[in-house]
């Protein structure tokens, strides 16, 4: 199946993983309010954050080594079973560790409950096995399955949830989206492959399975772990406020990242083969893609952040649009990372240096935590993320100043794309200046600024609509 297509059905896949939970967030977080959104983010939180060290590196190794080995049904089995095999000691480790620290940590002792319902998120995650489907690009199946119980999911939220004490139920209707994707996927993977013992494969994949599982553990510093380290030393209030600006930061992004992963699976076949010419290329495709759609929605985000707060989640959140504004640029910071990190350095088996980039993002990450959020709050967790984003940026750059990609071209692409962004301003500020009715300026300002996309990338417009016409 060609990028186009995984692309496509990637998009899908994660931009529902956003979308859907979109459509009942203004829902639950009316019915359930910000304190009892809050406790729901903070234990889940703590539960992902098991779930990473159970997964390790499985993500990239994973998809890395499965693609290489697509080809061959034997060797594509043993490399499966030897990381799962890895993945699975990890998740039983993961298990007892999350059953100690519920029981010895005082402030998680009144949501043992949830913590009991967040280990069956640890144990399906094993299952899931996400990183197999990526690596034999069955983009197809993988976002069919997730529809489907995605849309099952979302009737069951209106259908359970009508009271602030159902945040209960909420948590195990999100445990429960897990839990049947990974029945479907172990399922279906049977007809790929089998179960085989292989220790020479097993040792293989040692050291990259637990390098590459640092490199995750370290990037979680500042990002996953700003929502837990925020519960902790404010309130399950914060939580709330800054999780709910993070919600539109990772609809946008996901559009990217779904590109991403299509391209880390194609990028390592391109390497093994030594088309270095066709990696360049396309390295200069995604940095195109980026600019072109990442600063229109960033300067729209920016904007109208408190009538996107409000239209998502009410009243009662209005100290999450300081904290949205402060995170919306990650969408293009983020972006530039996955392709230096995500569609070079990974191919490339850049591990050391991938793993120095996290030591340095988790460093940047820790110090500014300790700093900012105990007199911040949920602010503060925005400033640490967007900090320890740019060191990581600036580290991924350097790394790569003499390989492949001319950062000068780069950096001349993103100044005429910021240029270009100006327009986008002035029509926010022109049709905030005439109207007043926030559902006619949200309009008149995307008409706006589609005409002006349009414009400025007529070329490309012109392009994809020859192509589906031809279609």
């Amino acid at each position: 199946m060609g990028i186009k297509k995984n692309f496509a059905y990637s998009s899908l896949l994660t931009v529902s993983s956003f979308l859907f939970p979109m459509l009942t967030y203004p829902y639950v977080s009316r019915v359930l309010g910000v304190t009892n959104i809050g406790i729901c983010n903070f234990i889940d939180s703590i539960i992902n954050y098991f779930i990473l060290f159970s997964s390790m590196g499985i993500n990239v190794v994973g998809i890395r080594e499965i693609a290489k080995a697509k080809g061959d049904v034997l060797r594509l089995s043993k490399v499966f079973s030897a990381l799962w095999i890895l993945m699975a000691s990890m998740t039983l480790l993961m298990l007892l560790c999350l059953l100690t620290v519920s029981i010895f940590v005082p402030q998680l002792n009144e949501y043992a409950s949830l913590i009991m319902i967040g280990a069956c998120k640890l144990i399906a995650n094993l299952f899931l096995i996400e990183w197999f489907y990526r690596g034999i690009e069955e983009f197809k199946y993988i976002t069919y399955r997730s529809l489907l119980v995605k849309v099952i999911y979302v009737a069951c939220v209106f259908l359970f949830i009508h009271h602030p004490a159902d945040y209960s139920i909420y948590y195990i209707l999100s445990v429960l989206l897990v839990v049947f994707n990974a029945f479907f996927n172990i399922f279906y993977s049977r007809k790929f492959i089998r179960f085989i013992w292989d220790k020479n494969v097993l040792d293989e994949y040692k050291r990259s399975f637990f390098i590459l599982g640092i490199y995750a553990m370290l990037t979680s510093m500042y990002t996953s772990f700003n929502v837990t380290f925020l519960g902790f030393v404010t309130n399950v209030t914060e939580v709330g406020y800054y999780t709910t600006a993070t919600k539109l930061h990772g609809i946008i992004l996901a559009f990217f990242t779904a590109f991403t992963g299509v391209m880390l699976p194609r990028m390592s076949a391109l390497v093994a083969e030594n088309r270095m010419d066709e990696v360049k290329r396309l390295i200069n495709k995604s940095f195109d893609l980026l600019f072109m759609i990442s600063i229109p929605l960033i300067v729209f985000s920016i904007y109208f952040a408190p009538e996107i707060i409000y239209l998502i989640s009410g009243n009662g959140y209005e100290g999450a649009i300081t904290p949205m504004r402060m995170v919306m640029p990650l969408v293009l910071i983020i972006g530039m990372e996955q392709i230096l990190i995500v569609q070079l350095l990974m191919p490339l088996k850049k591990d050391r240096s991938i793993l120095i980039n996290s030591i340095i993002g988790a460093c940047v990450g820790m110090v500014a935590n300790i700093l900012l959020v105990p007199t911040w709050a949920a602010k503060g967790s925005a400033i640490v993320w967007v900090l320890a984003e740019v060191a990581v940026l600036l580290s991924a750059s350097y790394f790569l100043r003499k390989q492949i990609v001319s950062l000068y071209v780069v950096a001349r692409k993103l100044l005429l794309a910021l240029f270009q962004s100006l327009p986008y301003v002035l029509v926010c500020w022109f049709v905030t200046c005439v109207e007043d009715n926030v559902g006619i300026v949200l309009f008149y300002t995307f008409v706006g600024f589609l005409l002006i996309f349009y414009l400025e990338n007529f070329e490309f417009v012109s392009i994809k609509i020859d192509a589906i016409k031809k279609k």
